[in-house]
């Protein structure tokens, strides 16, 4: 297996992650439906995150130990990132519906 890929789809994953919510900020019209999204974005942050953990368990089992001493700082300090941007925008988005959804019903 190419175990490089991992962090290309854990980088792309994160962008998912990032862009859902972003979108549905943009686009507050569409309304509840973005809602609909929030869990595509946290399932794409998830997975963002379990490749880098499949990564560097590859790392472990081929003992390449320079490798983890070199990232291990960067990695948990962007997974961190990932984590705490991608549940904001999710949270902003909800908010924005439902605070939307309670205009509409005055």
């Amino acid at each position: 297996m190419q175990y490089y890929a991992l962090n290309l789809a854990s980088l792309l994953l994160g962008l998912i992650a990032w862009a859902i919510p972003c979108v549905c900020l943009l686009r507050p019209a569409a309304g509840a439906r973005t809602a609909g999204l929030l869990p595509c974005s946290l399932s794409a942050c998830a997975a963002a995150l379990l490749c880098q953990i499949l990564y560097t368990d590859h790392l472990v089992q081929t003992a390449d130990w320079s490798a983890l001493l070199d990232t291990s700082r960067a990695v948990a300090w962007a997974a961190s990132l990932l984590l705490a941007v991608t549940l904001l925008l999710n949270g902003l988005v909800w908010h924005a519906v439902h605070k939307s959804a309670a205009r509409q019903k005055k």
